[in-house]
């Protein structure tokens, strides 16, 4: 279960293909080139416990760095494409990057780098990947600094992990840590053992990834699939055209998605779609956000039982795991845990019995840690079970142990002494056929504390306006009871969401909260 064992077997082997242009990076050059990494590491000095940052498009020299980071005992962070240069900068300097290895078509990058000196543990950048158009930053390239360096193992390899950070939606973003795995470089790892055993991943399996790999589950579910020898296809960027493509171009086996990505496939014109080849597909995997049942339904009809969800995080708290034929039983659940013990409780800490919603606890998790934030870190463990970790959403437990989502608590909207879920809003309001995107959330009034404002981002940027606020409205009503229902509805060209379907909803909510002392009201 490692890249070093399919380079010595079949050292000819694609271990990633960018889906576009079709450039590949065999088993054997993927191994050689990570040894090289490992001993240009060392000789930066870098060393077990250390931590390298990438700020990369989707390149094949993604996976170069991170093998070569896996087997030196080091910490990767991805940074988001998508940050400006001081929100990178504050990701370079919070985990203490030692080597950043960045690409100049990356927006910031030169603003990055007037930026060093208020980084002083950052001791190169390094830039990979194609240049494209871009201007060069004058650094010198990844693939010359390793060039020189033996393409055999380092005499001292430990096994390395990544360090992601959050989005960033609800403050600024916080590394997760868990303790470095120690062992043979080669030992399989959880997600490895569930990628074969839950998804059916092999080294026949041809994964495709369609979203940016600085997010964690593209990171790791594609390195997963070359522990296993498997092919990853990589797409540059998600469209559902593209996606149709590269599924039917490369017999795409397994993949996995944002119910985000789901909606935009499905309005994909029918025709279109059935007459796309998507036999090859075996599994099709989604995570991250909720699903509307409509939507999921939608693709179980069209791509038959092969979709399968799980919920779980970065921190490892815990997860669930649920699959088409469960999901049709119990529709909206995600799943009874494969890993940890949930717990449902109230605001004081006490477990709630089946059917009732609290804050979801996980016992038996990965120990981790907020990177240089003890105080969030000391959030997340339960008042009296302390190895009982949350993430603060919120859900209940049916009587056969079924997880169902409700909301982050962050985000529970107290109307008039009444609780209101946001997310239940949202799902209704997404397959609307005028609506391509939505948020809920509270907003202040003076008579109730707080009311229910929908932020919509119309297919038709022609249809905003009163009309199409009414139109909504009404629809909402005829599903919903009243006190869910949006009072009023505002209309944006996009909603800010990251490339991987995550809403910044925060960045919406506090344009509404201006001038309030506290975000409660």
């Amino acid at each position: 279960m490692h890249p070093r064992e399919h380079a010595r077997r079949n050292p000819d082997k694609p271990a990633a293909i960018l889906a576009t242009s079709g450039e590949t990076l065999t088993y054997g050059e993927l191994d050689a080139r990570a040894n090289q990494g490992a001993h240009y590491l060392r000789r930066l000095g870098i060393g077990v416990g250390d931590t390298v940052a990438v700020w990369l498009p989707n390149v094949l020299a993604w996976y170069e760095v991170f093998w070569a980071a896996q087997r030196a005992g080091v910490y990767f962070t991805p940074i988001s494409t998508r940050l400006t240069a001081k929100e990178a900068a504050y990701i370079v300097a919070d985990c203490g990057a030692r080597l950043l290895v960045t690409n100049p078509a990356i927006a910031g990058a030169a603003d990055l780098l007037a930026l060093r000196s208020e980084l002083p543990a950052l001791a190169q950048v390094v830039t990979a990947g194609p240049l494209g158009i871009a201007e060069p930053l004058g650094l010198e390239r990844w693939e010359d600094v390793i060039a020189d360096c033996p393409a055999t193992p380092i005499a001292d390899e430990a096994a390395g992990f990544h360090m992601v950070y959050s989005s960033g939606t609800t403050g600024r973003p916080k590394g997760v840590r868990v303790p470095l795995p120690g062992g043979e470089v080669v030992a399989p790892t959880l997600h490895t053992l569930r990628l074969r055993d839950s998804y059916g991943g092999s080294a026949n399996s041809i994964y495709l990834s369609p979203a940016p790999l600085y997010h964690a589950a593209p990171l790791v579910y594609t390195t997963a699939t070359q522990r296993l020898g498997g092919t990853v296809v990589v797409m540059e960027k998600f469209t559902p055209e593209a996606t149709l493509a590269a599924i039917e171009r490369y017999r795409i086996t397994l993949t996995q998605m944002v119910p985000t990505m789901f909606l935009r496939l499905l309005r994909v014109p029918e025709e279109q779609r059935l007459a796309t080849d998507t036999s090859s597909l075996t599994h099709v995997i989604h995570a991250a956000a909720p699903c509307p049942i409509p939507v999921k339904q939608g693709m179980i009809d069209w791509l038959g039982p092969i979709i399968y969800e799980y919920y779980g995080s970065s921190e490892g708290c815990g997860s669930t795991y649920i699959t088409s034929e469960e999901w049709l039983r119990k529709q909206g659940s995600v799943g009874r845990a494969d890993w940890g013990t949930p717990h449902i409780c109230d605001d004081d800490g006490n477990e709630l019995p089946p059917g009732q919603a609290g804050q979801i606890y996980f016992e038996g998790g990965w120990e981790f840690a907020y990177h240089n934030d003890p105080e969030k870190t000391a959030q997340s463990c339960h008042p009296r079970h302390p190895t009982w970790r949350t993430l603060g959403d919120v859900g209940y437990l049916d009587e056969d142990g079924y997880l169902f989502l409700t909301d982050r608590k962050s985000y529970m909207i107290i109307s008039g002494g009444v609780n209101i879920y946001p997310q239940e809003i949202e799902n209704l309001l997404a397959v609307h056929p005028a609506v391509g995107d939505v948020a809920v959330f509270g907003v202040p009034s003076a008579e109730m504390g707080e009311e229910v404002k929908a932020v919509v981002e119309p297919r038709d940027p022609a249809a905003a306006g009163p009309e199409l606020e009414a139109e909504l409205i009404a629809y909402c009503r005829a599903h919903l009871s009243p006190v869910k229902c949006p009072r009023s509805i505002d209309f944006e060209a996009a909603l800010p969401r990251t490339e991987t379907g995550k809403l910044f909803k925060r960045e919406l909510r506090d344009r509404y909260w201006q001038g309030h002392t506290t975000r409660i009201a």
